[in-house]
């Protein structure tokens, strides 16, 4: 018995599987461990940060001004700029990532499918700093002929190219779950007298609201924490305006003039980039649930 049990301990199959086993576990625990080191080192320095800072000044304070004097620390504008872009990209990326996913999913051939799909995915791999640039020289210039008043830097730009470069994401994962519907769903439909648009709106889509919720959670966590093409194109003027043709700060934006800036480590300042990073962090973790409850709460099993 022993010996049968050393030859199975050693048998290549099973070594080979324990390998594959302990690399695998290996990957799972160094991406634990990183996304435990990156808390950790926000709650450090942003404890620092609110023993200096009250945080209930921080969360409802109207003036955002760190490295200028008298400093105030009220993180309210940045919190608007942002849910600001995250509202105009939402809106321009949702129903046309929708849209786009019906389309693929259940009107295009697979000729078109081939051709359309990759390139909404090279949208994706296109660097934000390009995105910021487009919005700044293109899709400006274009608002201001619709908009004499408009701000240089704004909202509206900004927010328009982010969701377009959110587009991919929804798209891409809403139509990965219209096509996991079965065709038997489909053809029931069909058997029943429906066309091909109810079958679309009555069946595919409800059938796969639970990836549609998630992709548009997805979508909108990403722009949440959207920085270098915002910060191009909406500047750096932290107010509570919620004009989209003005200039606004967005969280991600004020911790890059921080980190950008001649302000020493250690100070309150300095601190404050760790503070809104925890901020921002506690924002996306709730949007990612959000959408881990969306997704089991309306998956359908087939």
């Amino acid at each position: 018995m022993d010996n049968r049990l050393k030859i199975k301990r050693t048998n290549p199959k099973v070594l080979k599987e324990r390998a594959i086993k302990s690399a695998l576990f290996s990957c799972a625990f160094v991406s634990l461990l990183v996304t435990i080191l990156i808390i950790a080192t926000l709650l450090g320095d942003a404890i620092n940060f609110f023993t200096e800072v009250s945080i209930v000044e921080f969360l409802t304070g109207t003036n955002w001004s760190p490295s200028m004097k008298p400093y105030s620390f009220g993180v309210l504008p940045l919190v608007t700029g942002t849910l600001m872009i995250t509202v105009i990209s939402a809106v321009v990326a949702v129903p046309l990532g929708v849209a786009t996913s019906v389309y693929l999913s259940e009107y295009a051939d697979k000729k078109v499918r081939k051709v359309v799909k990759p390139v909404l995915e090279v949208l994706a791999g296109i660097p934000t700093v390009v995105y910021g640039f487009f919005a700044l020289t293109f899709i400006t210039p274009v608002l201001q002929t619709i908009f004499p008043e408009i701000s240089l830097y704004n909202a509206l730009s900004a927010g328009i190219v982010v969701g377009i470069m959110i587009l991919p994401m929804i798209s891409s994962l809403s139509e990965d779950a219209m096509s996991s519907v079965p065709d038997d769903l489909r053809d029931g439909g069909y058997a029943l007298g429906a066309s091909k648009f109810n079958v679309t709106t009555g069946i595919v889509v409800p059938a796969s609201i639970s990836g549609i919720l998630s992709s548009f959670i997805l979508g909108i966590s990403r722009a949440i924490g959207e920085t270098m093409a915002v910060t191009i194109a909406a500047g750096r003027l932290a107010n509570m305006s919620v004009d989209p043709l003005k200039s606004i700060e967005t969280m991600t934006a004020a911790m890059v003039e921080v980190a950008e800036g001649d302000i020493a480590a250690g100070t309150a300042a300095y601190d404050s980039l760790f503070a809104i990073g925890l901020l921002l962090f506690v924002i996306t973790l709730a949007m990612n649930m959000v959408s881990q409850y969306l997704k089991s709460r309306y998956k359908e099993k087939y």
